[in-house]
């Protein structure tokens, strides 16, 4: 599906496996994952070192053990003058800034190749989204590239839409984000216990954050279709990530109720890999797809899960 006109590239925290790496024809700049027995490895979007319940389990167990990091600037620059080379354009779309120095890592390698290569276009994007959410904005740059739009009319419409791509799920692992410093263990012990279901999206600057809380999967999972129904637009058209961080059974179940709700063209069960799922955690369920703009504060977010769970409770 590459267009050789121009190079689209992501960070390692955009979730995508080799399949739909070369599918989309999506270059990937390795990041770097320290391991709790001293080790450093790149970042992978396979499980060869461990499988993914193994992972998943030994993090929870000590997630202080394992850090991230991101590519540095010569990383960076390395990757963008092989392609400046060819004289091939390139569009890189990172990790949200908000989370990460990443996109300023990248904007600096951006400076220092393009002064080797003054004819070469390099532009780099904040996706404001991370793991599966910035996996799904580089399918949709893709499948625009396929579609014959130039470079500019790529990366313009990305930075004009990415507020459009939205999250609809739960953390059920609360244990997991009191460790990370996130909540006090007494309201994680409390939460997990009586099987609260965090529901989470994207915010205006594309950070996650709650926006209501539902008790049990049952009813969660019918707050997130209605949540759906009313921020998605043209679901028949689009592809849908499921993320889940070992909540794959979870997951199938999202999925069937997603396809028979909305007949989207494809419902893909995605792994979140280690670069993301170390600040992750286990027990991420959460769909990602496109829709209506996100507003500021997420008010008309926070108001179209209170109507639901208002009505569901009257």
């Amino acid at each position: 599906m590459e267009n050789s006109n121009f190079v689209i590239m992501a960070d390692a925290t955009c979730d995508l496996d080799e399949q739909l790496q070369k599918e989309y024809g999506i270059v990937i700049v390795p990041s770097h994952i320290s391991l709790p027995d001293g080790r450093s490895i790149s970042s992978f979007h396979k499980w060869e070192e461990f499988t993914r319940e193994e992972f998943y389990a030994n993090l929870k167990n000590n997630p202080a053990g394992y850090k991230t990091a991101p590519p540095n600037v010569s990383e960076f620059s390395a990757i963008f003058e092989e392609y400046a080379k060819q004289g091939r354009d390139i569009l890189i779309l990172t990790i949200s800034g908000g989370i990460s120095g990443t996109y300023n890592f990248a904007v600096s390698a951006q400076k220092e190749v393009s002064e080797k290569y003054p004819g070469v276009k390099i532009r780099v994007i904040d996706s404001m989204r991370f793991g599966p959410g910035h996996g799904l904005i580089m399918l949709h740059a893709s499948m625009l590239r396929s579609e014959g739009k130039s470079f500019d009319e790529v990366a313009d419409y990305i930075e004009q839409n990415r507020n459009r791509f939205h999250q609809a799920g739960w953390l059920d692992d609360l244990s997991f984000v009191a460790k990370q410093g996130r909540l006090t263990h007494a309201k994680a012990f409390f939460g997990t216990l009586a099987g609260i279901k965090p529901i989470g999206e994207f915010d205006y600057n594309g950070m996650t954050t709650v926006i209501g809380k539902v008790k049990g999967a049952k009813a969660a999972y019918a707050a997130l279709i209605d949540y759906i129904k009313n921020t998605i637009e043209n679901p028949e058209n689009q592809i849908i990530f499921i993320a889940q961080t070992n909540r794959y059974q979870q997951a199938e179940i999202y999925k069937t109720m997603i396809e028979e709700t909305f007949h989207p063209k494809a419902v893909l069960i995605k792994d979140v890999y280690p670069m993301c799922g170390i600040n992750i955690g286990p027990g991420l369920m959460a769909s990602y797809y496109m829709g209506k703009p996100i507003s500021q504060g997420l008010v008309d977010e926070r108001a179209i899960l209170d109507r639901y769970l208002n009505g569901g409770n009257s």
